[in-house]
């Protein structure tokens, strides 16, 4: 299916309603999607096609630079767009993972130049060759640019994959041009802003309304008790969510994976026992929360002291929700101030703050709360 296709369908199972600014990128995103397959297609000898096939003169189709508010369906066209599109070596990140992992690189090259195993001059050169080597299209959420180490390789970098006939789609809250602003040294990524106004089109996903909040705000985010009906409801919340979009996903976290079985939309869908009750820690909470803007846990039990690993592995994840804006959809045994039971051990002080907190994002006023993607130790998040 097209992405035009796949929206529509969105739209005739009344899951998103049809939208002027949203049909604009569709169609962008549609046309960008149906020509890749073409001018992607590798040489017999397994090279990056439009850039060793001779026999074409072809430059590589500029790519998508889709702007705009919160809740307007960036990660919704991303989605459909990613899904679409039928290129063997495609790569969707966030960007301040793909990032981390070009620093990383970087400084695996600067090593092995000092070993003498690289005679590499410029670091950047052969990280740029390796990711274009891996995926000729990159797709990156939440591309901004808030720290002065990535202003200062973006430029060549990016001078690199574009060389190596990479195209991007990215999504952003905001235009090139306020990328980094007022940021240390910004002349530094001036360079950069002008290489993705001549490289990509830029469009405004100018769409009437936040979407993701009114979602949100047409049902509870709290259910209890856990039962059939609570069961029922949690469902048809999903089914709103996801818009009948459902994929695994895994997150890259500190060498390892974490397995979202429930992804859709920049929403996760998570029981109490595979978030809480398995073996995970603060990394792995901070990648949940900075990657999905909305998560849904089924099955919140009462614990009490003997529950203290589950109970301490769910007070850690919901301070990283928290505090990164993530909004929260839960079933529960019980009203937040009464999931834990008993006075002895931290736990009981601790989840004080935590059933606070759990009220708290239950109000209008933490709903409207921007997604935030970074703070605190970086995780890298993949697709």
């Amino acid at each position: 299916m097209s992405v035009r296709e796949r929206y529509d369908a969105l739209v005739d199972a009344g899951s998103i309603e049809r939208d002027g600014a949203q049909l604009l990128a569709v169609d962008r995103l549609d046309h960008l999607a149906s020509i890749l397959p073409d001018v992607m297609v590798a040489s017999k000898s397994g090279a990056l096609g439009w850039l060793f096939n001779k026999s074409s003169s072809a430059p590589p189709p500029r790519g998508l630079y889709i702007y705009g508010d919160v809740g307007r369906g960036k990660t919704m066209l991303m989605d459909l767009f990613y899904s679409a599109l039928a290129v063997p070596r495609k790569r969707r990140v966030h960007f301040h993972a793909f990032m981390a992992d070009v620093h990383e690189r970087i400084h695996s090259v600067r090593q092995a130049v000092k070993r003498g195993d690289s005679q590499a001059e410029d670091p950047i050169s052969p990280v740029a060759r390796a990711l274009a080597d891996e995926a000729r299209v990159l797709c990156f959420d939440e591309f901004s640019v808030t720290d002065i180490a990535d202003a200062m390789v973006l430029g060549r970098l990016f001078e690199r994959l574009f060389g190596h006939g990479v195209v991007v789609v990215a999504t952003s809250n905001v235009p090139p041009s306020e990328l980094y602003k007022d940021g240390l040294q910004r002349q530094n990524v001036m360079p950069f802003i002008a290489l993705l106004n001549q490289r990509m089109n830029v469009i405004e996903l100018a769409a009437r309304t936040d979407f993701r909040l009114e979602k949100l705000q047409e049902r509870p985010s709290y259910y209890v008790p856990l039962d059939a009906r609570t069961a029922r409801e949690m469902d048809e919340v999903w089914a709103r969510l996801s818009s009948g979009i459902e994929l695994p996903r895994r997150l890259a976290v500190s060498g390892r994976e974490l397995s979202a079985p429930r992804t859709a939309l920049g929403s996760a869908r998570f029981t109490f026992s595979d978030i809480c009750e398995k073996p995970l820690g603060p990394s792995d909470y901070l990648a949940v929360a900075r990657t999905f803007h909305t998560l849904v846990i089924d099955g919140i039990p009462r614990m009490n002291f003997e529950h203290r690993n589950p109970a301490k592995r769910f007070i850690t994840l919901i301070d990283a929700i928290y505090d990164h804006g993530t909004k929260l959809i839960a079933s529960a045994e019980a009203e937040p101030f009464q999931l834990f039971y008993g006075e002895v051990g931290n736990e009981a002080f601790e989840f004080r703050r935590t059933a606070s907190r759990l009220i708290e994002m239950r109000s209008t006023s933490y709903l409207s709360r921007p997604h935030e993607t970074r703070g605190g130790a970086f995780v890298p998040i993949e697709t």
